[in-house]
């Protein structure tokens, strides 16, 4: 796609406006996006800034010489660094730094703190049957150490479709 105010060079520059609910886009190439006032305008804060504010407390914070100082003993980051450039130093400092950052990752997932990962569509169904036989056979198993036989065999006979369907590439 070329310029729209040039007319010769790429657009790589893409602009999207919605004004009294009309849209009007614009492509333009860097230098004509440069050269018109309406697009230039700086940020208030910057992209670290934005991520380093989830590093601010929910309570009040204590005085600075009440809070001792942890430091990483292998890479030798100190928590005063990690939330000035909001990023740790190595893999130890999610164990030295583990009580600070935990309700920090907890905020930011929205109240998750272990990573489950996400899961090709592709492989999806499956994975997610394999899970639901695995619980099944949790199940299964309280099911007779409580001698609740006539569950135990419900349970089984839904481990059984499962694994039948899953045999079939279902």
């Amino acid at each position: 796609m070329l310029c729209q105010e040039c007319k010769k060079n790429p657009a790589t520059v893409h602009v999207t406006k919605i004004v009294n609910n009309i849209k009007t886009e614009l492509h333009l190439c860097q230098e004509c996006a440069g050269e018109r006032e309406d697009l230039n305008w700086v940020s208030p804060i910057s992209i670290n800034d934005l991520m380093t504010g989830f590093l601010n407390p929910i309570k009040p914070a204590k005085a600075a010489d009440t809070v001792p100082t942890l430091r990483c003993d292998r890479c030798g980051m100190d928590y005063r660094q990690f939330k000035k450039i909001g990023r740790l130093g190595c893999d130890n400092c999610y164990r030295v730094f583990k009580d600070e950052i935990r309700p920090i990752i907890k905020r930011i997932q929205g109240g998750a703190t272990r990573h489950t990962g996400k899961i090709p569509a592709s492989l999806g169904t499956r994975l997610s049957t394999t899970k639901e036989i695995e619980d099944l056979k949790r199940q299964l198993q309280s099911a007779i150490n409580i001698e609740a036989y006539e569950e135990a065999a419900r349970i089984r006979d839904r481990i059984k479709k499962l694994e039948k369907k899953q045999e079939q590439g279902g």
